[in-house]
């Protein structure tokens, strides 16, 4: 499964890697939130160095459907639920300063991207009641949106009830924009290394990063890693990974106008595809939805193909071209955290929790660990800076943390108890398929992948989950973190630093 935007292009070339080199900033993660930090940075002057254990834009940029919009479905509406009105206008200028910081360097740098009235939509009349509380909480935010009833969606050819919109809202290449943010960063002097991987980060006693090529020095570490990759702080318990899925489609003439996003479920994303906000010519329209906790799915694969029926059924000439998924988290009080890790010492610095909409959350996120490296007084910084850095817990924050503990405890005690239910050996696995299985009380992963058998330990290395096998991306996930791991165990994502142990076909301990 590959991405649209992951069409062949020049790859931003990095530097060789030198173990025990000194820079002023470290950043660990390139994809928009790790290069917006790292581009501000080196503009300020800074000595920056941006690693990555893939490419640029690996795995949740190089996923997202490239829709940049500050109407974000039913988000408002349910911040607003149990926040104060000040926190969602925080939150809206937020992605404000980070949509306009976003499309200003696209703007310098040639990056094209086009303008559309999004849509927050409801499929049936059961949701126009979360219409009109989004509309009310984005008015409230200063927003101008408009409500529509389901005769004025005209250009809707699938099922609505009535929508709230708002004009010039953004749809964009995320792999392109972010290449762009590589190529300036390399221009400005700044040094990029993809194909390295981090084991650790460390505060004392001095910053450093631990690679599997050696380490490397810097007064600042900043973790644009979707999740961090460190138990400091525990954010692995105050956030949940969902994985969502897409597929883009070639249809006759033009799809549709504007961008949308269903507020009840299931979940349909809905945007065009131009040459002037995407690969020329590849697809003209993007089906994206049926999200779901990492590792607590069915079928991922029929989730997919669920997309590809329903699009069939509303765009019958629709062709598929690309399928492909991506990861993001969000956090339990709703908004990203941006910050100074805890026992850090200052030195460390991280971001997560965007909710699946990073490409206004993570330029803002950037400007913020921007503005706290380079040690702006705070009655320099805009605002909303301070009034998300000191939003309070609220008691509905807390019950959903305590709702998601309760499936993290529930995912941690079903799946030793189902792999105790089959034992090894078991019959080699259909192409593309995966079973857990016990050996002497130890879950063991069994796999068949591109005509290869292998096993792997079946237990997460972060907190000891059993994993799941996900259908789509032939990979083993973890239902408790959200880590995630290929078929020979290689880990690919997620709070879980460590590899999958490997071990015969039969799973017998080597």
């Amino acid at each position: 499964m590959r991405p649209l935007w992951k069409i062949p292009q020049d790859e931003p070339v990095g530097a060789p890697f030198e173990p025990g080199a000194r820079h002023d900033v470290i950043v660990v993660g390139a994809g928009i939130t790790g290069l917006s930090t790292a581009v501000m940075l080196t503009r300020a002057g800074l000595d920056v160095a941006v690693i990555d254990a893939g490419a640029v834009a690996e795995l949740a940029t190089g996923g997202n459907t490239g829709k940049l919009s500050l109407l974000q479905g039913q988000r408002l509406a349910v911040i607003r639920r149990h926040h104060p009105a000040s926190l969602v206008r925080a939150y809206v200028d937020a992605n404000r300063e980070g949509m306009d910081w976003l499309t200003g360097f696209a703007d310098t740098a040639g990056v094209p991207y086009t303008r559309h009235a999004d849509h927050s939509y409801a499929q049936t009349a059961d949701g126009l009641d979360t219409v009109r509380a989004q509309h009310d909480a984005a008015r409230e935010a200063g927003l101008p949106t408009r409500i529509l009833s389901s005769r004025e969606v005209e250009e809707s050819p699938f099922p609505n009830a009535g929508a709230v919109v708002l004009d010039d809202q953004v749809a964009i290449d995320p792999v392109r924009v972010t290449r762009a943010l590589a190529g300036e960063l390399l221009t400005s002097g700044g040094t990029l290394h993809t194909g390295i991987r981090v084991t650790g980060v460390h505060a004392l006693p001095e910053a450093r990063v631990e690679t599997a090529d050696g380490p490397l020095f810097a007064p600042h570490i900043v973790l644009a890693t979707g999740t961090p990759i460190t138990d400091r702080g525990l954010y692995f318990t105050k956030t949940h990974g969902q994985r969502s899925y897409c597929v883009s489609f070639r249809v006759p003439g033009d799809a549709i106008e504007g961008t949308f996003l269903s507020v009840d479920g299931p979940t349909r994303s809905i945007r065009p595809v131009s040459e002037a906000d995407g690969p020329g010519g590849a697809a003209q329209l993007i089906v994206g939805g049926n999200g779901h906790p990492v590792g607590r799915s069915e079928s991922e694969a029929a989730a997919v193909d669920d997309l590809v029926s329903w699009t069939r059924r509303w765009f019958p000439d629709a062709e598929e071209t690309h399928r492909w998924s991506a990861q993001d988290y969000e956090s339990h009080n709703l908004i990203p955290f941006v910050g100074a890790m805890p026992r850090g010492l200052g030195r460390i610095r991280f971001a997560t929790g965007y909710a699946k909409w990073g490409l206004s959350n993570a330029p803002a996120a950037a400007l913020r660990l921007t503005a706290e490296i380079l040690s702006t007084p705070r009655r320099e910084r805009p605002r909303w800076m301070t009034t998300i850095g000191t939003r309070l817990t609220v008691p509905a924050d807390l019950g959903r943390g305590a709702v998601e503990g309760g499936k993290v405890a529930a995912a941690l005690a079903s799946g030793w108890t189902e792999a105790e239910s089959r034992a090894v050996p078991v019959p080699r696995p259909e192409e593309g398929a995966g079973v857990v299985a016990n050996r002497a009380g130890r879950p063991v992963g069994v796999s068949t992948v591109d005509g290869v058998t292998r096993a792997v330990s079946a237990v997460c290395t972060h907190l000891g989950g059993v994993l799941d096998w996900n259908d789509a991306e032939c990979t083993w996930d973890c239902p408790l973190h959200a880590s995630r791991f290929a078929p020979d165990g290689t880990r690919l994502e997620g709070p879980a630093l460590r590899d999958l142990r490997p071990l015969p076909r039969d799973g017998r301990p080597d």
